[in-house]
């Protein structure tokens, strides 16, 4: 179990290790009574690593992207089951039950999104086949196909103490995808609450073993064991993401180091928001939603606040207003809208960056040494007041270079677009910005100007303000990650975060070798036409490459003249014999695009029912020569791609569809979509 007696426990090469010693106090940010204590002393950080290869890789290699991914989702509904318990946890690190739901649902969430990301963008393979086939010759004998798969190493997660659950499962969903284990190695502050996730993942008994695993203390020699397929990511302080990424081991084997650090996050209230405006109230409810929620312990908080000169008195007044209605104190006590921060010790360093500011800023709310709080010791907790500043000259570097990790954020005053952009640069990357504005020319050029500093943008105004997520809820499916100070890396971003754990190579070969590789038929492979129509085919008879050959069909001209009439489409190039030869793509009359398409069809379906259950879609599909009234038509449907679904008793299958004329020429190109039943009814 995570807790033995009274220290945290590791998990580590298939159970549960107690460290040697008695370990270091882990205080409630509440009260101060001591929750464990924590250790990695005796955890042998090279067998975590060597266990998380030999046993967990393979395991996972072993299941297509699908199978992960449903069991993605199947840990997802075990974790949800288990939120009270966490939550309850999670209020003895600080957090009001709004905080815990933002780190626990949100982490939740994202197992889900991943879970549906890889059952609808990744085949039910376990190779990734990245991009088009690129021809090499002129003969279409030797090609190349780009692919992608699992790194043979272990995904070393090293955490912040801010996230305890979201932190470690927003890493972990895309390197599980992906088919890659992982070592979590939580900040120690907060780590009693990650260690019961990783016992509730344990016991579900859902994930192959040697998936997921535990170091609760210190990281002690892990980097000095890591090997040119393992992956770190780290999120914490830009110091230390400079000295671990100088790691020599990391540097020796080029191991892929990810790193979300500091980051002096801003927004931008554009000139049009004035007071009385929807874009005012959503800059001020934002900005001091950002400073109160999880006491302003995001990496994604609005530190810096541009507003237009004009404005800054209004909205200094607007957002203290709404900060003298924020009570501080006991989560567990009604009506908290803010707690304590994660330890004392994160207090002082708040404290301590706040007196740096100050030297740029005078105090617009708050006190950093004193704050009347609800049912707690306000100095045996670790709470603290929000803290607005107001700089006096928006070019201090101050502003720009100090972050206090904590309800704190500063009004800076900027007089023209072109300043506003600069002055965003200073912070050196971020993870996130929004500009609140309703002028759509102000936003784009907002959003050109400071793009390059930045890993995500959010415009908000009053048409998307009602469904927005906010300026600092990080999404799976777009990039989590910034440059320059921010870390320079990315996590998540959907698909791309998967492929981050994993090798892209360029096979080159001929078509069948392709084909072999990648289990996706590719031109110039041999077909296999036989006599029973691929359509009386279930998946469990169908093969890659099973092929028909139907036709010909002669197109005629009262083909045209019908389809034009039946579907209304009398463009000139189908219906006015003279404009369409001044044409000199198509020198006379020609055939409707979609004609083609549907005689293709008529010539190669098998209409009885079947095997077959829906046709549901064209891909790709391009029109390649012109067809004439007395062409005739063949079309070769060739089975490319089977993707049987997990949970039902029917599959995906891609058909690669070329109709060709009389004179073998490719007149269109297309993948036909269908569902197919497993088995024969």
């Amino acid at each position: 179990m995570a807790q033995s007696g009274s220290v945290l426990s590791s998990y580590v090469s298939g159970s549960w290790q107690a460290p040697a010693g008695e370990g270091v106090p882990l205080r409630d940010a509440v009260t101060g009574e001591v929750v464990t204590r924590i250790s990695s002393n005796g955890v042998d950080m090279g067998g975590a690593l060597a266990y998380g290869r030999t046993v967990g890789g393979p395991a996972l290699r072993e299941l297509t992207f699908h199978q992960r991914a449903s069991l993605l989702k199947a840990l997802a509904s075990h974790l949800r089951e288990h939120r009270e318990e966490l939550y309850a946890l999670s209020a003895r690190t600080g957090a009001t039950l709004g905080d815990s739901k933002f780190d626990i649902d949100g982490g939740i969430s994202v197992l889900f999104a991943y879970s549906s990301k890889g059952r609808r963008e990744l085949p039910n393979d376990t190779v990734y086949v990245d991009g088009a086939v690129e021809p090499l010759s002129k003969g279409g004998t030797f090609l190349a196909q780009h692919i992608a798969t699992p790194l043979r190493g272990v995904a070393v997660q090293i955490n912040a103490f801010n996230f305890p659950v979201w932190g470690p499962l927003e890493k972990f969903a895309p390197a599980f995808l992906a088919g890659v284990p992982s070592l979590i190695k939580p900040a120690s502050q907060t780590a009693y609450l990650t260690a019961r996730l990783v016992e509730l993942i344990v016991e579900s008994g859902l994930l192959p073993e040697g998936s997921v695993q535990l170091v609760a203390g210190s990281a002690g020699d892990l980097l000095d064991h890591v090997t040119p397929q393992d992956l770190v990511s780290f999120t914490g302080s830009a110091d230390t993401a400079q000295r671990l990424r100088a790691h020599p081991a990391i540097i020796r084997n080029s191991v892929r180091f990810n790193a979300e650090a500091d980051s002096l996050n801003l927004s931008i209230l554009g000139p049009d928001a004035e007071p009385g405006t929807p874009e005012f109230d959503l800059f001020v409810k934002q900005l001091t939603t950002e400073m109160t929620v999880k006491a302003g312990q995001k990496c994604t908080a609005i530190r810096r606040a541009f507003v237009p000169v004009g404005l800054l008195d209004a909205v200094a007044e607007a957002a203290s207003a709404r900060l003298a209605k924020v009570t501080v104190g006991n989560p567990a006590s009604g009506g908290v809208r803010m707690g304590a921060l994660a330890s004392l010790e994160q207090r002082e360093e708040v404290r301590r960056s706040l007196k740096a500011l100050l030297d740029a800023s005078s105090v617009v709310f708050g006190d950093a040494e004193k704050v009347d709080v609800v049912d707690a010791d306000a100095e045996r907790g670790a709470f603290i007041s929000p803290v607005l500043l107001r700089a006096g000259d928006s070019d201090r570097a101050e502003p720009h270079e100090v972050e206090a990790f904590g309800p704190v954020s500063t009004l800076l005053p900027y007089s023209s677009t072109e300043q506003v952009v600069e002055l965003a640069a200073r912070g050196q990357g971020s993870l996130a910005g929004s500009v609140v504005t309703a002028d759509t020319e102000f936003a784009r050029d907002v959003v050109l100007g400071v793009a390059p500093w930045h890993g995500r943008l959010l415009v908000l105004d009053s048409t998307n303000a009602k469904e927005s997520t906010g300026h600092g809820s990080p999404m799976p499916a777009l990039v989590h990650g910034g440059p320059g100070r921010a870390g320079g890396g990315e996590e998540m971003g959907g698909i791309r975060g998967v492929l981050h754990h994993m090798q892209r190579t360029a096979v080159q070969g001929s078509p069948s070798v392709l084909t072999a590789v990648t289990n996706r038929w590719v031109a110039g492979t041999e077909r296999s036409v036989t006599e029973v129509h691929p359509f009386r085919k279930s998946l469990a008879e169908l093969k890659i490459g099973d092929a028909v050959v139907a036709g010909p069909r002669t197109v005629t001209q009262a083909d045209v003249d019908h389809f034009a009439e039946f579907t209304g489409d009398t463009f000139y190039a189908h219906t006015d014999p003279e404009a369409a030869a001044k044409n000199e793509l198509f020198g006379g009359i020609v055939a409707h695009g979609y004609l083609v398409v549907s005689f293709a069809a008529g010539l190669f379906v098998s209409p009885e029912p079947g095997p077959v259950l829906a046709n549901y879609g064209l891909e790709n599909l391009r029109f390649l020569t012109p067809v004439k009234p007395g062409d005739a038509l063949t079309v070769t449907l060739t089975c490319k791609q089977i993707t049987p679904r997990e949970n039902a008793d029917y599959g995906e299958v891609r058909w690669d569809a070329d109709v060709t004329n009389g004179a073998d020429e490719s007149v269109a190109k297309y993948d036909v979509l269908t569902l197919v039943s497993k088995e024969l009814e």
